[in-house]
C-alpha cells in the first residue's frame, strides 16, 4: 500500500511539473530512474525477494542489498521529495525541501554511520532470528534498511553535484561502506560454520545446501552490491579531478 501511494504522488507531481514546463524540462531521466527504483522495490519487499527471504539467506542478503545499495539511488535519482510536494501543493514546479529536512538529509557522516550500523546490526544471527519469527520486527528491519540506504545515497548524491571539492567525503562514505560489506560478505563466504542456525532446516525445504546458501550470501554481499558503491566512486573521482578543492590549489604562503 505505502508503495501505490508514493508512486501515485509521484505521478501526480510529475503530470503536474510537465503540464507546466514540458515533459523534458520535467526530468524524464530522472522520472525513469525513479520508476526503476519503485520497481526494484516491489521485487525486494514484494516478491520474489521477500518470499524466498523467509527461507534462505542468500534471499535474505539480496532483499538487503537491494534496498540499500541499489533501489535508492535510482528513487533520488527522481526528486521524489521534491515531485511529490508538486503533487500536494498543487504547484507546477518541484519544491524545496525544508531547510531542516534538506540539511538533515545531506548530513554524510551520520547517514554513513547509519548506513553501515543498519547493515551490520539486521545481519547479527540474533537479529536475523527474530526477523524470522516477528512479522513486525521483519517489516521494521526492511523500512529501517530502505530508509539508511534512502538517507545514505541522498548525502553521497549532493557530494555528486557539488563543485567544492565535497567529493572527497563522498568518496570516503563509500569506500568506508564497501569496506564493511566486503568484510561481512568475506566473512559468510569463508566462515567454517553455519552463522544462522535460523535458515538450516527452512533452507532445506528448498533443497538447498545451508553451508552452500550461507556462501552464496556472502558472494553476493561481497561482489555484486558493491557495484554501486564502485560506480558512483568512480564519478566522484572523475569529478573531483575535474573541480579540484580550490583551497588545494592556494600557494602555500610563508
Amino acid at each position: 500500500m505505502p508503495l501505490l501511494v508514493a508512486a501515485a504522488l509521484y505521478a501526480a507531481g510529475y503530470a503536474r511539473r510537465a503540464q507546466h514546463t514540458g515533459p523534458v524540462r520535467a526530468d524524464i531521466v530522472g522520472a525513469g530512474g525513479f520508476a526503476c527504483g519503485m520497481l526494484t522495490v516491489a521485487l525486494a519487499l514484494v516478491w520474489p525477494l521477500d518470499a524466498y527471504a523467509a527461507y534462505a539467506l542468500s534471499a535474505h542478503v539480496a532483499q538487503h542489498m537491494t534496498l540499500l545499495a541499489l533501489a535508492p539511488p535510482l528513487l533520488l535519482a527522481g526528486r521524489p521529495g521534491a515531485t511529490m510536494a508538486a503533487a500536494i501543493t498543487g504547484a507546477g514546479r518541484a519544491h524545496r525541501l525544508p531547510r531542516w529536512l534538506d540539511g538533515a538529509a545531506g548530513a554524510l557522516a551520520p547517514a554513513t554511520v547509519a548506513h553501515v550500523g543498519i547493515l551490520l546490526a539486521w545481519h547479527l544471527p540474533a537479529a536475523t532470528s527474530a526477523a524470522l519469527a516477528s512479522e513486525p520486527v521483519h517489516r521494521a528491519m526492511n523500512a529501517s534498511v530502505l530508509l539508511a540506504g534512502l538517507w545514505f545515497w541522498s548525502a553521497v548524491w549532493r557530494r555528486l553535484r557539488a563543485r567544492d571539492g565535497g567529493a572527497v567525503g563522498g568518496l570516503v562514505a563509500l569506500v568506508t561502506a564497501m569496506m564493511m560489506m566486503g568484510f561481512l560478505g568475506a566473512l559468510l563466504t569463508f566462515a567454517p560454520r553455519l552463522l544462522y542456525p535460523a535458515y538450516s532446516d527452512r533452507t532445506l525445504l528448498l533443497g538447498i545446501d545451508p553451508a552452500r546458501d550461507q556462501q552464496l550470501a556472502g558472494l553476493l554481499m561481497w561482489v555484486p552490491s558493491g557495484l554501486p558503491y564502485l560506480a558512483v566512486g568512480l564519478v566522484l573521482a572523475v569529478t573531483l579531478l575535474r573541480h579540484p578543492d580550490p583551497a588545494s590549489a592556494q600557494p602555500m604562503r610563508d
